[in-house]
């Protein structure tokens, strides 16, 4: 393995694995249900991307955070995991003590695959289970059932992982009698890091395109976890995420403090150097470029003055920690300060938590977090 020379930064890396093994209703995700020579098509070209990030960056980054996401990774068997973690571990070299989560599905969770993770460098598992009501779960689409989910994050959990669940609110027919079970289910099952999403229905999308009937209004549902998780000891650190002390998910934040991410496999996003980048949102693209030793990339931005100014403050007040005076003027100089104060002093006192050093948004805050990023920008 090659060695890294002092002072070259580090980076966090995002591998989208494009496999489900079925499409839910309302997901925009990209994926696809594995054909024969797929998997194999997948690596081979990632591979090669890998290869195609070396030479136009001269050395890679180290690697602080790693998240392997989806799709559904876990429709990956055992030997093609192995083949992927073989790969990212000749290709890249991992910081001491890097924080490394794989998302996994209920349904398809094995023992071996915790066992494979367990010997490479995973720490964090995230579970899909959306929720713990079997009749969200056949509303939604999932193919497995609140068992499975229990099952799946007890495995977790016994294998010696730190256990993250997602959970969705705003579904047909959702009670908060049937959200706070899920909330106290995860938890009972040993969760140290809760992500709650409000369905949103996309164009292009089965429930985009034809909505289905009685959808719960997401602002109680909200509100209810606010108050239930943070009486359970789990903290609220970004707008959608809550977390045990110490346990935040340090990958997520990476996205909210504008660090390098490498992006990796088809539709993944990345941010290297002040670029934010696209990969092709489909296999065959994706594969053909790479192929042809073209660059998958397919959109790129460079954000600056005003624009990365304004970026940057609503990131930030994603956050618990949110905007820190003095860095920001650092970075964006005493006008772009100024001027941000000034828009966020025309918002009511009870939005924000202040303390003369940074301003973060407030419980009340979060819950009307798009009108207030709404805002900010330029």
């Amino acid at each position: 393995m090659r060695k890294k020379s002092r002072g070259e930064h580090s980076a966090s890396l995002y591998v989208h694995i494009p496999f489900c093994s079925g499409k839910c209703p309302y997901c925009a995700f990209y994926s696809v249900r594995p054909g024969k020579e797929d998997v194999s098509r997948y690596l081979a070209s990632l591979d090669l991307e890998i290869s195609m990030l070396g030479r136009s960056y001269g050395t890679l980054p180290e690697i602080r955070t790693a998240f392997i996401g989806g799709g559904t990774p876990t429709v990956l068997d055992p030997v093609q995991w192995r083949n992927l973690l073989s790969l990212l571990e000749s290709r890249f070299r991992f910081l001491h003590g890097a924080e490394v989560t794989v998302e996994a599905n209920p349904n398809s969770i094995r023992q071996e695959h915790l066992d494979i993770w367990r010997k490479w460098r995973v720490t964090r598992v995230s579970v899909g289970v959306q929720s713990l009501n079997d009749g969200d779960l056949r509303a939604l689409g999932r193919p497995h059932d609140s068992r499975q989910s229990l099952e799946a994050m007890s495995a977790v959990r016994n294998s010696g992982f730190s256990l993250s669940a997602d959970l969705l609110f705003g579904l047909p027919l959702q009670d908060l009698r049937i959200w706070s079970r899920s909330l106290e289910g995860v938890l009972s099952a040993g969760a140290e890091h809760v992500s709650i999403y409000q369905l949103t229905l996309e164009k292009g999308t089965p429930w985009g395109d034809f909505p289905p009937e009685g959808l719960a209004e997401g602002y109680s549902f909200y509100r209810w976890a606010q108050y239930f998780l943070e009486r359970r000891g789990l903290r609220q650190y970004e707008v959608a995420s809550f977390a045990k002390p110490g346990k935040w998910c340090r990958h997520n934040v990476s996205y909210w403090q504008h660090r390098d991410v490498i992006g990796l496999g088809p539709s993944a996003w990345g941010y290297l150097n002040g670029v934010r980048t696209r990969n092709a949102s489909n296999l065959d693209e994706y594969v053909s470029f790479i192929g042809k030793g073209d660059s998958p990339v397919c959109f790129s931005e460079s954000l600056k003055g005003k624009d990365l100014a304004s970026e940057a403050a609503i990131l930030a007040l994603r956050t618990r920690w949110g905007i820190r005076f003095e860095r920001y003027r650092k970075r964006f100089g005493e006008e772009a300060l100024r001027g941000l104060l000034e828009e966020l002093d025309g918002l009511p006192p009870r939005l924000f938590r202040r303390n003369g050093v940074s301003v973060a948004l407030s419980r009340e805050g979060m819950r009307v977090g798009n009108a207030i990023w709404e805002r900010l920008l330029p």
